[in-house]
């Protein structure tokens, strides 16, 4: 891999693909396209990428990804998975979910599922900087560090990107991996379908009194869902990272209290299923939002990841999805470059957005569903989702079809992913 300083002032460089978006959906696609022999050119604003020496420390970074096997199928193929099985990934083999309002239960396991895990929990930052050292082994990526977009062109044959240190590369296809506020997808003038879930997710990492059992729990509390999804740190698995995903009004108070009270607090609100409860970090917030590309292709251009859609952190699916955007893009992009086609041709890159936009709309309407239905109060949807949730706790067979949705197994799956 070459990277280009912000100081340098190069000609204009073609590139077979460019990526704007470092992140983690970005960086797996750079690796896919790179790894078929593609010239390929990563752009990311922020600069100083994660090493692996940077992470996993003795305190577990707030932001965590529930990752299917699916996903760690991908990063399996991408080289990433060993590195960050060394560095931390916490395995769950079971799943609790409740209804703190009533008696409604449900649990999974990984037996039932007929696979060894159900998934994974590891912090954004361990994966991100496992594939941040993967793609610098490729020998045809290039990146362009700390560096932001300042123009986005069409031309005849393609794309034409122009950096902010003056750098400009042409290219038969751009694909925007920059984010929910992605600044590529207002350039290109798509535009985004917004809607607030009136909430704030507010993350922690705590110590709890009793281990984890390698179990993803989650209850719903008067519609505000509290996640605890296990951590092992240096052996031990007693730790659990937070997620509570309520108003923005509640969200502002679990932020401003101590540690002590917001343990108190955590431990209350799960019924001291895990002991005592005592935070090792600060608590963050942020608001919660989904938002839905109406396009995510044009000619010679691409949205994938958060960029195309961003979803409620209730299913942890939001990194998943991604994920495979990337796999397919990648899979669609690069038959066509191996066969002559123009891969940056919309005949090319919709078969990219049929193959993704179904699941990816299926997944944020079930979001929404699960909002409204354990958000209210009314006696009849109280008796639903508890009758619905003891009643599927049950029924083996239709679980077995709701975990193998869960983890991922949905659709035609990438090569990449199989």
């Amino acid at each position: 891999m070459t990277t280009q300083s912000q100081a340098a002032k190069p000609p204009v460089t073609r590139f077979d693909a460019v990526i704007v978006g470092a992140g983690m959906v970005g960086a797996a696609l750079a690796g896919l396209l790179a790894e078929a022999g593609m010239q390929v050119a990563l752009v990311e604003a922020k600069a100083s990428p994660l090493r692996l020496d940077d992470v996993a420390g003795e305190i577990p970074a707030p932001r965590v990804s529930a990752l299917t096997p699916v996903s760690q199928r991908l990063l399996t193929h991408l080289g990433v998975w060993p590195a960050m099985a060394a560095a931390r990934v916490t395995p769950y083999r079971y799943m609790q979910v409740w209804d703190a309002e009533g008696s409604g239960h449900i649990h999974f396991s990984a037996d039932e599922a007929g696979t060894a895990v159900l998934g994974h929990i590891v912090e954004n930052d361990v994966t991100q900087a496992a594939l941040n050292e993967q793609t610098a082994k490729q020998p045809t990526l290039t990146r362009f560090d700390g560096i932001s977009v300042s123009a986005l062109q069409t031309t005849a044959s393609g794309r034409w990107l122009v950096l902010e240190d003056g750098s400009q590369l042409q290219t038969p296809l751009v694909i925007a991996a920059d984010g929910a506020r992605s600044a590529l997808r207002e350039l290109a003038g798509i535009s985004v379908a917004e809607e607030s879930m009136e909430q704030e997710a507010v993350v922690t990492t705590v110590r709890c009194a009793q281990s984890h059992g390698a179990t993803a729990r989650q209850a719903f509390i008067g519609g505000r869902p509290l996640a605890f999804l296990p951590l092992t740190v240096n052996g031990d698995d007693r730790f659990c990272s937070i997620v509570w995903s309520t108003t923005p009004e509640h969200a502002s108070e679990l932020t401003a209290y101590s540690a002590e009270a917001l343990g108190k607090a955590l431990g209350e609100a799960f019924d001291h299923r895990l002991g005592d409860v005592m935070p090792v970090d600060s608590a963050y917030r942020f608001p919660l939002v989904q938002r839905h590309a109406q396009h995510y292709v044009q000619p010679n251009f691409a949205l994938v990841g958060d960029a195309a859609h961003s979803i409620h952190p209730l299913a942890g699916q939001g990194v998943n999805l991604g994920l495979m955007d990337a796999a397919v893009l990648a899979e669609e992009v690069v038959a066509a470059w191996h066969r002559g086609a123009p891969w940056g041709s919309l005949a090319t890159l919709s078969r990219y957005e049929r193959r993704r936009r179904l699941d990816n709309t299926a997944m944020l309407g079930l979001m929404k569903g699960f909002k409204v239905l354990f958000g209210s109060h009314q006696p009849v949807f109280t008796l639903a989702r508890n009758l619905g949730m003891s009643g599927m706790n049950q029924l083996v067979p239709l679980k077995r079809v709701v975990m193998r949705q869960a983890t991922g197994e949905r659709g035609r799956l990438p090569a990449s992913c199989r």
